[in-house]
């Protein structure tokens, strides 16, 4: 569901045979580079995210932040590191997923100055059902690739995501 809700990928063996008869031919693909390639990728899939965020009445910053919180307590300074938000933008952020009944704040015990974000059950729950949406509609966009190709691209997606921090 975010860049924490992105699907995990099923691993195929490499002798695997393509999925169909409109499995994608690399001889007929014409590569459009690295940079061209990534972003208009990331396009994809943020129109992915909009529409799955949009029918839970969410935005993709909201549903990024269910993502993150799936498997995790960060602090605000963290959580609004990751998401690459100023503090103002934070509060603002969990303030109306609070409302909403999504997340709650509670203190830190190892630094009473510290607040720390977690889900609710309510939270929880849409965090589980709008990653398994998001995860079927993603893998939807690879349906004309091999299962060898999908493979590939989800090694070569996770080093790419290995060389960069997350909370």
């Amino acid at each position: 569901m975010s860049d924490d809700a992105a699907p995990t990928t099923e691993s195929a063996p490499a002798s695997a045979s393509p999925s169909g008869p409109d499995a994608t031919d690399m001889a007929d693909v014409a590569d459009v580079g690295i940079a061209d390639g990534l972003a208009q990728l990331s396009f994809l899939v943020q129109g992915v995210l909009g529409k799955v965020a949009a029918e839970y009445g969410l935005s993709v910053i909201q549903l990024r932040l269910l993502g993150v919180l799936r498997d995790r307590e960060p602090g605000m300074q963290a959580l609004a590191r990751h998401l690459g938000l100023d503090k103002s933008s934070m509060t603002g952020l969990v303030d109306r997923a609070e409302r909403r009944g999504l997340v709650r704040r509670t203190t830190s015990p190892h630094d009473g100055r510290a607040v720390l974000v977690s889900l609710t059950a309510e939270g929880h729950e849409l965090a589980r059902t709008g990653a398994a949406d998001a995860s079927r509609r993603i893998h939807a966009l690879t349906a004309h690739l091999t299962d060898t190709q999908r493979t590939q691209l989800s090694l070569l997606t996770s080093a790419v995501l290995a060389g960069h921090s997350t909370i």
